[in-house]
């Protein structure tokens, strides 16, 4: 990976240069922040070789689900997935349209009982109308904002019936201590998004073309609705 960002040959990557490549990584900013916090040791904005390769080690725990900290450095993990722009394949493992859905069906009425009763408009929920409910399980705030982070998968800042049913999935699975993944599983992702848009931890950064762009936008809120009624019956 370091020729990709070290063009120069010099030895050591710039933090505009990293900060473009880490983001193929498909992390959040948060978490790709906390990954250069503990990489440049001294603080100045650049990264030796060495640094890099803790970097690097950090978006590889974080892809799997381990703590981003130095405490994981350690710990066997596959190395760490970048995305090229033009492959398109975003994700190792997006392909997985067939993959079964991680919320059991059982679970997922559950949920959509909740989600009813917050009165969605146009089958939708504010972040305001979430907030109380994930407040409600008295998980620390860091692990709720990535909770929110990962369910909101179309970034539109509100969460539809799959979304909801992502976010309760993840703050059950860290009510019973179990790691809130850094970024979004395939098996996690509902097949209503598993569109060629549809990657875990996806952000609009990495567009694979303009036609699935288009067809993003006129996904929601109807397109979403319609594919989930054989779901409510």
């Amino acid at each position: 990976f370091l020729p990709q960002v070290d063009s120069a040959n010099a030895g050591r990557v710039l933090a505009s240069d990293a900060a473009v490549f880490l983001k193929k990584s498909g992390l959040t900013d948060l978490v790709l922040g906390k990954i250069w916090d503990l990489a440049d040791t001294d603080g100045k904005g650049i990264l030796n070789k060495q640094e890099f390769f803790v970097a690097l080690r950090l978006v590889a725990c974080a892809q799997n689900g381990l703590d981003v900290s130095l405490n994981s450095l350690n710990l066997p993990v596959p190395p760490p997935r970048f995305t090229d722009t033009s492959s398109p394949l975003l994700l190792s493992g997006t392909a997985s349209n067939d993959l079964p859905w991680a919320v059991k069906l059982e679970d997922k009425v559950k949920y959509d009982a909740i989600f009813d009763s917050l009165n969605p408009v146009n089958g939708l929920l504010s972040g305001d109308k979430v907030k109380p409910v994930l407040l409600n399980s008295k998980l620390p705030v860091d692990i709720l904002g990535r909770v929110w982070e990962l369910s909101d998968i179309d970034r539109d800042g509100m969460l539809d019936r799959d979304e909801f049913a992502v976010a309760m999935f993840l703050v059950y699975c860290a009510l019973e201590k179990e790691p809130v993944p850094m970024s979004l599983p395939a098996a996690l992702v509902p097949p209503s998004k598993r569109k060629p848009l549809s990657v875990p931890g996806a952000m609009p950064l990495i567009p694979s073309s303009t036609s699935t762009k288009e067809s993003h936008q006129s996904l929601p809120p109807v397109g979403i609705l319609a594919a989930k009624t054989p779901l409510t019956q």
